[in-house]
């Protein structure tokens, strides 16, 4: 039993590791597009948001997932009705928390997927995803 919880927490480590350095390069690719980095892994009660950045006036909340294969959907696949609204609640914290409104803010819900091997993913960028 002992050497089943090593794994686990070996394969924790690996998909943690794994998810910053998608993340890290799903901001670098954002960045180069022109958004500027506000802030990364946002956390409240509701949930946590991977990116936040400003696209000119807007703000934009990026969920960046990551896949290795697409045999089960691919990374878009991942992000279900349940975590967009989670996300959607984290967003409002932080406008609240920026004392900004979120209804006279412009702002926006991004998806970043990368697929295939994680030292040469493919991107896409989906705006507006939800």
């Amino acid at each position: 039993m002992r050497l089943t919880s090593q794994r686990s927490k070996q394969a924790d480590i690996n998909a943690s590791n794994t998810g910053q350095i998608a993340e890290g390069i799903a901001a670098q690719y954002l960045i180069k597009q022109g958004l500027r980095l506000l802030e990364t892994n946002f956390s409240s009660r509701f949930g946590e948001i991977d990116i936040i950045m400003q696209d000119r006036q807007a703000l934009v909340f990026v969920e960046v997932k990551y896949r290795a294969s697409s045999q089960f959907g691919g990374a878009i696949a991942a992000i279900s009705a349940s975590k967009q609204k989670k996300i959607k609640q984290t967003a409002a914290f932080y406008l609240q928390e920026q004392e900004l409104n979120a209804y006279n803010t412009d702002h926006r819900f991004d998806v970043i997927t990368l697929d295939g091997n994680i030292n040469k993913p493919e991107i896409n960028w989906l705006t507006n995803a939800f």
